[in-house]
Order: structure tokens, then C-alpha cells, then sequence
């Protein structure tokens, strides 16, 4: 059975978008105003004749009004909730998806409002250890704009059109050669910035990586960086150079709460950029296609890294030429998850740790081995899961290397187009391993790997019964629905 479309929320913005009234669109569509009134407000759903209808009429993308675009704001909106700040039952999908469809922004001011409180609460938890210190900081800690420009990209769906758009051109225009990627960037930025670049070994254990001196036009990289790293760092300094204006009109349009996040919004951006020139859209997309998205392969015909591979995988949702839609993660050896997006139904914890399941964290056991992994998350959706450890050089013996698990997934409904899911079977639900966002908000009950029972949830204690799973509760006033 086919789902039932409910667009309404998405139909009001767009009209709103053109300055139309509900009569004049309902007019250009050739429906009574009554019924487009229904349409708007859910409570009809809407036909593919009337969908195509107002694709033509509103100029609007198919694809990207069927996108469930909503989902992860609901999924931050839920485990935000959950919190036992907010007391009261659960509240269930359909209502959040009511919330998040009436006014997205809201729902994004209250996630912004929770995280301060999460990060005040942290600081306050951590005050007593710190009261030797007279300098406190900043109490919504440390980590606020990072998190605020994660939240940024994730919201974009990864994607960031005109930068995407502009290496692509300046790919085309330059002729640049992925086999020797290194040396032609070199010398465009001579050529085009008279920038001169020079590599310098690290002696003094005080180099950066890169760094630019706009005095003298040098440009300075650590001879501890590999060929990939050391492409990816000159075209992310041709990004400053050459799409700085570009990159003020994005940050100053995010409107972010700090000079910090707009700082580190930048160097995301440039970020960015170098990965869509060190990997163009389209030569890219054809590639992933064909070589049904073998990250290995596509590491050798692009002379990339597994990380850059897998993360720009994750980017390619260029409305009309979309490919797969992947989530990317890395997570750090203690399970802090370093980056994160997602263009997938799949959605990760903003507070605490991942799930203890999924295989990003079994990378770490077995380093330089890429994992599979046939998964299930709760709401029925199944994934094809990879996870690899990638390493970060040292360069000498009292400077260690630092280690991260990437992980790279997409819906087990692409797997026809998905090397690794060779030899899976899709169709054996028994074969799916459980897994969740995190402990505090996945509502498995049986779940032995379990750390703790889930936030709201209502403690089953027998001190004459010993069970296999650690915490057996309920949860009360939640009522099971259909996602």
C-alpha cells in the first residue's frame, strides 16, 4: 500500500516564498481554494497529479519536496525531550512531526535553548573541580560553536550548492589532473594568487600544517602531510583566496550567535570547497556510480583519502543529479563523535555516546580493516553499515599518532548499488543487527549491551529475578505508532 503524501507545512512555505495567496495558487492550479486549503493544512493528501501540478506552478523540485527533510529535526527534537527537564509523558511522532511541520524554526530555537542548558548544566556538574581556576569561561562551554556549525551543515543536508558549484567550474576552466592534482594546484596558485608554496620538515616540532604568510605570498605545508592531505590543504587555501567573498555571504546569511562559530564556519566552508575540487561533482558521481561506490577505488582514481572519499560521498545531493544518500561519522577512540552528517534517515545523539553496536566502534579492534555491517535501527529502517580506522601521523616517536573509526552508510534498499553488500540478505529482517541512536533514548528491551535504561522510562525491579538484558522497564504514556 502506497503512503499517503502529507505536505502541507511545505506547500504554505513555498507559496509564502512567492508571495502568493492561498486563491491565487489554488487559481494557477486549477483547484477551489477550499481544497487547497485542506492540502495546506494536512488534512487532504495530495495526489501526483496535484504534485506535479504544483512542481510546475511553484517552480519547485519533485525530489526535494518529497524529501523528508524533517525527519532529523524531529529525531533531535525527540531526544532533546527526552530529557527529564521536560516532565510529562512522551511525546509521540505524529506530534512531533505536527510541531516540526508547523513551525520548523521554533523547533530549531528550542534545540538551540537545550543545548546551552545541556552545556550549563555540564559546566555547573564540573564547577567544583574548577573553582582553583579564576577564569571560568564562557558557561555554555567550550564546544557550543563547534556544535552550532555541525548543526549548520547537517540542516544543509551537506550540501552547499554554490561552493559546490564553483569548484566544479574551476575544475573545468583549469583542466586540472587528478594523477598530478598536487603539482597543478601549485601551480595555479602562483599563477592565479602568486602564492609560492614550499614544504617544510618539522623539526621543531612547532609547524603547523599549513599556514599562509599574505605578507611575503608563501604558503607553508608540513612535509609530515601525504600526498592526498597536502592537495587538500592547497585547495582549501584556493578557497580562501579565491571564494573568500563567497564564504562571508554563507556565514553572515546562517546567522550564527558568536564570532567563534563564524570563525570555525569559515574553515568549514573552505573545508568545503577542497573537497569538491579535489573531488568535482560530476566526475565524482559518475565514478561512484560505476564503481558502485567502492571507497578504495574511488581513493585511487581521485589520489584522495578514505576519510575525504567517504566524506564527500555523504555530499553528493545536488538537487537534479542526486546521488546516495550517506551518512559519514568519525569517532574518536573514547566514542566522541568528531563529525558527523548525514544526508540519511539515520540520525546521531547530540548528547552522550553512540551505540555500543554499531560497528564504527569495533573498527578500532580490528585497524585498517574495513567492516561490514547489515543493521536495523528501531523505526524499521535498515542500513548497510562500513567502518574503517583511519590514522593521523605523528612523525615521531614521542608524538603518537591519533586514531579514529569512519563510518559510512546508506538505506539497505540501495544495496544493489553498494559493493559492500555483496553476499547480504536485505530480505532476512533475523540478519539486521538492533541497533539505536544511543542508550538514553532508544526504547529496545532487549537490548543486552544496554548501559542504562532510557530517559522517562520506569524501572522493573525484581531483587528474586536475574535477567540477561541489564535494565527491564517500561514506558509509560507512549503510545506505539507507525513512522
Amino acid at each position: 500500500m502506497q503512503k499517503k503524501l502529507y505536505l502541507g507545512h511545505k506547500l504554505r512555505r513555498l507559496r509564502e516564498q512567492r508571495g502568493l495567496t492561498q486563491a491565487a495558487l489554488a487559481k494557477a492550479l486549477e483547484l477551489s481554494p477550499s481544497y487547497l486549503n485542506q492540502l495546506e493544512n494536512n488534512q487532504r493528501p495530495l495526489t501526483l497529479a496535484v504534485l506535479v501540478k504544483i512542481s510546475g506552478v511553484l517552480e519547485a523540485d519533485i525530489t526535494h519536496l518529497l524529501e523528508d527533510e524533517d525527519s532529523r529535526l524531529v529525531s533531535d527534537l525527540r531526544e532533546a525531550l527526552a530529557d527529564p527537564l521536560f516532565a510529562g509523558a512522551a511525546l509521540g511522532t505524529a506530534e512531533l512531526r505536527n510541531v516540526v511541520g508547523a513551525s520548523p524554526e521554533t523547533a530549531r530555537r528550542i534545540l538551540s535553548l537545550h543545548q546551552a542548558y545541556q552545556k550549563l548544566h555540564e559546566r555547573v556538574q564540573s564547577l567544583a573541580d574548577s573553582l582553583h581556576s579564576q577564569d571560568l569561561g564562557d558557561p555554555t562551554g567550550a564546544q557550543f560553536p563547534y556544535e552550532e556549525v555541525r548543526d549548520y551543515f547537517h540542516y544543509c543536508n551537506n550540501y552547499i550548492g554554490p561552493l559546490d558549484e564553483a569548484a566544479e567550474r574551476l575544475w573545468d576552466a583549469e583542466g586540472f589532473r587528478s594523477g598530478d592534482l598536487q603539482n597543478d594546484l601549485i601551480a595555479y596558485l602562483k599563477r592565479r594568487h602568486d602564492v609560492r608554496t614550499t614544504v617544510l620538515t618539522d623539526v621543531a616540532a612547532e609547524t603547523a600544517m599549513r599556514r599562509y604568510d599574505e605578507a611575503t605570498g608563501t604558503l607553508t605545508l608540513s612535509a609530515l602531510l601525504n600526498g592526498p592531505s597536502r592537495a587538500f590543504h592547497l585547495a582549501h587555501q584556493i578557497a580562501l583566496l579565491g571564494c573568500g567573498a563567497m564564504i562571508e555571504d554563507l556565514v553572515a546569511a546562517a546567522k550564527f550567535s558568536s564570532e567563534d562559530a563564524r570563525s570555525i564556519c569559515r574553515v568549514g566552508l573552505a573545508n568545503y570547497f577542497a573537497g569538491a575540487l579535489v573531488m568535482p561533482y560530476r566526475a565524482f558521481l559518475a565514478e561512484a556510480r560505476a564503481l558502485r561506490h567502492d571507497v578504495e577505488q574511488l581513493q585511487s582514481r581521485f589520489g584522495a583519502s578514505f576519510e575525504q572519499v567517504c566524506h564527500r560521498l555523504s555530499t553528493l545531493q545536488r538537487p537534479g543529479a542526486r546521488g546516495l544518500p550517506f551518512y559519514f561519522v568519525r569517532v574518536d577512540m573514547a566514542g566522541n563523535i568528531t563529525k558527523r552528517h548525514s544526508a540519511t534517515r539515520f540520525h546521531f545523539a547530540r548528547f552522550g555516546g553512540a551505540c555500543p553496536l554499531w560497528n564504527v566502534h569495533e573498527a578500532f579492534a580490528q585497524p585498517g580493516k574495513i567492516l561490514v555491517q547489515f543493521a536495523r535501527m528501531p523505526d524499521r529502517t535498515a542500513y548497510i553499515c562500513i567502518a574503517r580506522t583511519v590514522t593521523k601521523r605523528g612523525g615521531a616517536y614521542l608524538k603518537p599518532s591519533r586514531q579514529f573509526a569512519v563510518g559510512l552508510g546508506c538505506e539497505a534498499s540501495f544495496a544493489s548499488e553498494l559493493v559492500y553488500a555483496a553476499g547480504i540478505d536485505t530480505a532476512d529482517e533475523a540478519a539486521a543487527v538492533p541497533i539505536g541512536v544511543n542508550c538514553r533514548i532508544c526504547e529496545r528491551t532487549d537490548c543486552q549491551q544496554r548501559a542504562f535504561p532510557p530517559i522517562g522510562s520506569q524501572l522493573t525491579v525484581d531483587e528474586h529475578h536475574r535477567s540477561f538484558v541489564p535494565y527491564l522497564f517500561t514506558q509509560p504514556g507512549r503510545v506505539e505508532e507507525e513512522v
